[in-house]
């Protein structure tokens, strides 16, 4: 069983004026820290922090705001950080940047990253753009666009498992969008790796159901749900019986969501709190690794629980057989 999710990562849901707003107090921070080691050669330059403050939260606390209005705080947003970076690159011609320590210089180059796409998009008059940054403390986190009712678009990791027994297996784990699709054949390779054959038969939603995945998994005479291409069989019962299989096909894929639903209301999965790349992955390898844990506790308690009634069955029956001989010889 296969199917793909989306791993919320703990970030404020991004919004184009305050992301510039963020993106500029930053900058802010490192002109005043560069600026230190010029104090009492240079006067410091202005910055115009108070007024861009007050335009800020001008339009962050109102409940509506209009499309004009958005663009305006973003042209007027657009414009402090260009004033800002050009001063930080005049003061690096004076100064070095060993002031600055590993995450104040990521900072930087992170806020010059979001300048540049928040500048393309306005030019544009668009809001997409390749490798979209919409944390800057989290840069890595890329928008997820997945159609569900409660939410269109998801902010965090993409990762595909694979069920397999009630136990669960990581097959990819993404920060940028892709098409689940095409990932089933690397999938039943995989399985084959583990245990030495490959699957009987493959459980996934439509879009795992291509021509291609088919092919590949009629050569190996795997079956793969959902209903077959082609006419369908004139016989009634043969109809019926692939009607049938197809339902079962389906209910049999039921666990593999549960298993979500599981990891994000029970164990922490629906808010990734690590901030950085590897910790994210790690954390969520750490969620998976526990469920599978407690899947292998659930099954050794139902052998112990198993071994200890029939232990107690073998007691009884042999009590009853020794009383049984001792009346006989009686």
């Amino acid at each position: 069983m296969v199917d793909a999710t989306c791993t919320p990562a703990d970030i404020q849901y991004p919004c184009d004026v305050s992301l510039l707003n963020e993106a500029r107090e930053k900058t802010e921070a490192i002109i005043d820290i560069l600026h230190e080691s010029l104090k009492g050669k240079e006067r410091k330059v202005r910055t115009y922090w108070i007024r861009a403050r007050k335009e800020y939260l001008k339009v962050s606390k109102k409940r509506k705001k209009s499309e004009r209005e958005i663009q305006k705080a973003i042209r007027k947003q657009l414009g402090y950080m260009k004033r800002n970076l050009a001063h930080i690159n005049e003061i690096k011609a004076k100064t070095t940047f060993h002031v600055l320590n590993k995450k104040q210089y990521r900072d930087l180059l992170v806020c010059t990253e979001v300048y540049r796409q928040q500048q393309e998009m306005y030019d544009d008059k668009t809001h997409r753009i390749e490798d979209r940054i919409v944390s800057i403390s989290q840069p890595h986190v890329r928008p997820i666009v997945r159609g569900k009712a409660g939410a269109s678009v998801e902010f965090g990791a993409k990762m595909t498992i694979s069920v397999v027994d009630g136990f669960t297996f990581i097959e990819k784990i993404s920060w940028d969008n892709y098409n689940e699709g095409i990932d089933p054949i690397e999938q039943i390779e995989n399985y084959r790796k583990r245990f030495g054959y490959y699957p009987e038969s493959v459980h996934g939603d439509k879009i795992y159901q291509t021509r291609k995945n088919r092919q590949f998994c009629k050569e190996y005479a795997i079956r793969i749900s959902g209903p077959q291409l082609g006419r369908p069989p004139k016989e009634k019962e043969e109809k019926r019986d692939k009607k049938r299989q197809r339902q079962q096909d389906e209910k049999d894929r039921i666990p593999v969501e549960g298993k979500f639903g599981n990891a994000k209301r029970r164990y922490g999965m629906s808010r990734i709190m690590a901030k950085g790349k590897d910790a994210s992955e790690t954390t969520i390898a750490v969620i998976i690794l526990i469920m599978n844990l407690e899947k292998l506790c659930v099954r050794f308690l139902f052998v112990h629980k198993q071994l200890q009634r029939g232990i107690k069955v073998f007691f009884v029956f042999r009590n009853q057989v020794n009383d049984y001989g001792e009346r006989k010889t009686a």
